[in-house]
Parts: structure tokens; C-alpha cells; sequence
């Protein structure tokens, strides 16, 4: 302005700017990126099967884990009524070492119940600590919820401890198969699109809210914050510390791979799979890993058979089942072609 010989004061421009139309705001986040094509169909998928579920009288929840509390007396989001003049004194500012003790909330959502239960965390975010979560709910209140239950369906994010390409998410999952001799259902959310699994909006969100400008300075609080969680719609939330240690750099071999139950859905079986419980002499086959090479290649045999074998059930072409199971199809050839032989497909040409 000044450039054009019209000299104004900001609050002048701010005035102007407003007559305008404008205002000052900020960003908003709302773009998700590229959508998976078949984002949509999977959404219908789990409404379908939860429904399905719900229509029966079976257990639906929704999991996931909340973002990591460092414990402190440290700023929190969000305003709490105080005394006039008197707000809660925190530092200003966090710094965090290797050794600031973290709380870790791990959140299962009863969707027919409106019930929630949050297992506090103390060590890492592991699919060893969110089955570990899954089974204390089930032990404490999912047992007693659903005393005739069979069947378990279990929607989930994509990643993080319970992402769909961890074997150690599954293989936990199927030592929870045996011990409750529940059928594990369960429907992994596209990726991009944690938000729309309901563990978020209709617990973590209020979680939030009802510990909002509050310093997270015990786990005791942040257990106590957690159960006095209420809505209007009458959610309920029971809160519990963990304090066992859930090691990193876990590894599900082979052999126990193809030793699990586990059933892979015609739809994307690479989000949507069943886990069965299995017989005794299975799960002790399972504690005997092969010790030479003729058990580790018997144990592919298997493995590989059995994928064979959903392939034919399942009525599609290996080139459309290898991609809707996110396997490679170079390697689906050569197992199939050394079990059955060639079966009218031409070998793939290298690229």
C-alpha cells in the first residue's frame, strides 16, 4: 500500500481484508492423500460383517493405541477452570530422555456395548502389547460380556502394532485362538483412514477431552483420568496399569507361519482373515520348530499347500489371487509349479 502512495496501519489492512470477506484462519486438515481404490468396498465389508455380528449377539471392538503420554509436570492442550490468577505451573519446556517414563494407552471399544477398556502401557507398542490388551479385556470383561460367544471380530488400523503385514500381530492373535477357543475375525481399515475406526471417536476422543490442561504427572492419574470418562450416550471406560515388558525386534519363523490357522478372505485377504483355534496336536507341532532342513522344507511344503490350495478354492486366476494376498507372483509360480507343475500358465517374463 505504502508503495502505491496510500500509507495504512495494520489494523486499517485487517479492517479491510474482513470487509473483504477474509479472515484470519488456520490450515485445515482435510486432504487424505490417494485413496486406496477399494476403500469404500472395505468400509462396507466391516459394516456388513459387524452387523452381521452384532445381529447374532457376538463381540464387535474396534482397537488401537493412543498417542504415547510422557509423564511430567508438562504442558498440556486444551484449559481446565482454576482459581483466577492461579493457573497449574509446568515447565516451559519438554525436553525427553531415553529414560522419561511413558504411558501408552491401548484402547478396545465394545461397539455393541458402548463399553471401553484402555490397558496403560509402561514399556513399547508392540503386537505382543496389543494382543496382551486384546486378552485382558477379554479375561476382565469380554468372558463375562459374552459368556456363549464363538466368534470375535476385530476391526483394526493398518499399521502400527496392529498393522496387517505384522506375522506377530497374527501369531498372537492365534495363541489367543487357542487359549479362548474364539475364531478371530478380523478387518484391517485402509491405510490413510485410521480415523474411521470407532476406537477413536467414541473413546480416545473423550479421553482427551476429559484429561484436557491437566499435567500427566503419575500413571496413577492417567488410570483415574481414564475411568471417570463419561458421555451422554452413557460410555463407559475401566482403565488398567501394565506394568509387564513388551521386548522389540520380535520374530515369527516359518515353520510357525505355516503352523497358524489362519483363513484369508476372498476380498483383500490381505486386511480381512480369520485366525481358528487350533487342536492340541497342532499347537504341539507348533512347539517343535524343524531342526534340520527336510523339516524346514516340509514346513514350506505346507505352508505353500495351503495357499494352493485358497487359490483354487477361491475361483480366480493366480495372477488377480497374488495381488489381492499381496504375494509376489514370481514366487507363488515357482512354489506352485514345484508342487503340482505347470497348470496352464505361461512363467512370468522379467521385467
Amino acid at each position: 500500500m505504502a508503495s502505491l502512495k496510500h500509507p495504512a496501519s495494520p489494523g486499517k489492512l485487517g479492517a479491510l481484508l474482513r470487509s473483504s470477506g477474509y479472515s484470519l484462519q488456520a490450515n485445515a486438515k482435510t486432504k487424505e492423500g490417494a485413496e486406496h481404490p477399494d476403500r469404500n468396498a472395505q468400509f462396507e465389508h466391516i459394516n456388513t460383517t459387524a452387523n452381521d455380528f452384532l445381529a447374532r449377539g457376538l463381540p464387535v471392538i474396534s482397537v488401537d493405541a493412543k498417542k504415547k503420554e510422557f509423564l511430567g509436570e508438562r504442558a498440556a492442550p486444551g484449559r481446565e477452570w482454576q482459581k483466577k490468577g492461579q493457573p497449574v505451573e509446568v515447565m516451559t519446556h519438554d525436553f525427553f530422555a531415553r529414560d522419561t517414563p511413558a504411558a501408552i494407552p491401548f484402547g478396545i471399544y465394545d461397539v455393541g456395548k458402548n463399553l471401553g477398556y484402555v490397558n496403560v502401557g509402561m514399556d513399547h507398542n508392540t503386537p505382543t502389547f496389543a494382543v496382551g490388551s486384546i486378552k485382558k479385556w477379554w479375561d476382565k470383561l469380554g468372558s463375562q460380556l459374552y459368556p456363549n460367544a464363538t466368534e470375535l471380530f476385530i476391526t483394526a488400523d493398518a499399521g502400527g502394532s496392529n498393522a496387517f503385514r505384522s506375522n506377530v500381530f497374527k501369531s498372537c492373535l492365534q495363541d489367543l485362538a487357542d487359549q479362548t477357543r474364539l475364531s478371530i475375525h478380523v478387518a484391517h481399515f485402509p491405510p490413510g483412514t485410521s480415523k474411521w475406526n470407532k476406537v477413536e471417536h467414541r473413546l480416545f476422543s473423550f479421553i482427551s477431552l476429559n484429561w484436557r490442561g491437566r499435567p500427566l504427572v503419575s500413571y496413577e492419574l492417567i488410570v483415574s483420568l481414564i475411568e471417570a470418562t463419561t458421555t451422554r450416550k452413557g460410555l463407559k471406560v475401566r482403565a488398567e496399569l501394565d506394568e509387564s515388558k513388551y521386548p522389540v525386534g520380535v520374530v515369527v519363523s516359518k515353520h510357525r507361519v505355516a503352523n497358524m490357522r489362519l483363513e484369508r478372505a476372498t476380498f483383500h485377504g490381505e486386511w480381512n482373515y480369520v485366525l481358528r483355534p487350533r487342536t492340541e496336536a497342532q499347537q504341539a507341532a507348533d512347539q517343535q520348530p524343524p531342526t534340520s532342513s527336510r523339516g524346514a522344507h516340509s514346513a514350506r511344503n505346507a505352508y505353500w499347500k495351503g495357499v494352493i490350495r485358497q487359490q483354487l478354492q477361491s475361483g480366480l486366476s493366480a495372477h488377480h489371487f497374488c495381488e489381492q494376498q499381496g504375494l509376489i507372483y514370481s514366487t507363488f509360480y515357482k512354489a506352485r509349479h514345484r508342487l503340482l507343475g505347470k497348470i496352464g500358465q505361461s512363467r512370468p517374463t522379467k521385467k
